[in-house]
């Protein structure tokens, strides 16, 4: 892969697939009559909601060779977000992902990534390691380390970049990706384990919710979650409470910890997203770490109030706007 010259605010790496939404509301998915298509996976959702926000972009990862890949690169594109790393696997299918629309909190996901996403086969030969290193935030998921050769890549990436800049860790625990190999293999948990404690070695910034940091550090109560991954290696720590709100702990001592943005959810499956990259916007600006927290909290409130999730992605005047209300 030829070497960039162009330094990017944000790369991301990971998952990226076609959401598939509901138009109707509180309606089980064998009634629905009537569908969205939508920008999916949570890399490249990050991706859109930091470009949202005036950040340079970019994602590596893979399609189908498919018209769900080419919507893809079309959609990445129009969202202004470089996808020159973007490339189309022939073997598999571009993945495609369902929900139901239960709110305030149910909102169930069936994801389609069989026999295998695209995704999963970033090759650690195939990467632009001088772009990696040169990328201001760098930003791997759980989900890429769940299946080679999609692990070792990412393994790879976080080596040669050596804590650069801002690598952040979204720790993203998914169980349905880590149930069985492609051998058919079971795992869990425990697996995933081993796995998000070689990549914590390697980056700066970790981020999940109470299920998320159990996993990669075997507790659960959110401050022992923080000094858990400070002990792991990371400089700061990001704890998602749910309705507790978020809490962030950074090695220097600096503690946060705000309440979310109370709004009238319609979904809430993309407010993570926009919550991570309001974190990566807030952390390019050098914002101090509450005010951080409470325009990453905003910013996800505001795509929990919409039905979809890229294309949801807030504005910077959308995000001033709401907290300038409260």
């Amino acid at each position: 892969m030829a070497e960039s010259t162009q330094q990017f605010d944000l790369i991301t790496m990971g998952r990226i697939g076609v959401d598939i939404y509901p138009l109707q509301t509180g309606v089980p998915l064998a009634q629905v009559e009537s569908f969205g298509k939508f920008l999916g996976g949570s890399p490249a959702n990050v991706a859109v909601a930091a470009a949202r926000l005036g950040r340079s972009t970019a994602v590596i990862t893979r399609t189908g060779d498919d018209p769900f890949g080419t919507y893809l690169h079309e959609a990445l594109q129009g969202f202004g977000v470089d996808d020159r790393w973007v490339t189309p696997v022939a073997a598999y299918p571009t993945p495609v992902t369902f929900c139901e629309i239960f709110p305030p909190d149910d909102f169930p996901l069936y994801f389609y990534r069989q026999p295998k996403a695209p995704d999963l086969e970033i090759h650690t030969d195939e990467l632009d390691f001088f772009a990696i290193r040169g990328a201001r935030i760098f930003w791997i998921t759980g989900t890429g380390l769940s299946e080679e050769p999609s692990r070792s890549a990412t393994l790879a990436a976080l080596k040669a970049r050596a804590k650069a800049g801002t690598t952040i860790f979204d720790l993203d625990w998914r169980p349905m990706f880590w149930s069985s190999d492609i051998s058919g293999s079971r795992r869990g948990p425990e697996e995933a384990r081993l796995y998000y404690r070689e990549a914590l070695r390697h980056v700066t910034v970790a981020v999940g919710n109470l299920d998320e940091c159990e996993v990669a550090t075997g507790v659960r109560e959110p401050q022992a979650c923080a000094e858990a991954l400070l002990e792991a290696g990371v400089e700061l720590a990001v704890v998602k409470q749910g309705p507790k709100g978020v809490l962030a702990v950074h090695r220097d001592g600096t503690r946060a910890e705000v309440p979310p943005v109370p709004v009238e959810v319609v979904n809430g499956l993309g407010a993570g997203d926009a919550f991570g990259g309001s974190l990566c916007h807030g952390l390019l600006a050098g914002w101090e770490l509450e005010k951080t927290m409470r325009y990453a909290n905003a910013a996800g409130a505001l795509v929990a109030s919409r039905l979809a999730c890229s294309s949801a992605m807030p504005t910077e005047s959308e995000v001033d706007d709401l907290l300038a209300r409260r």
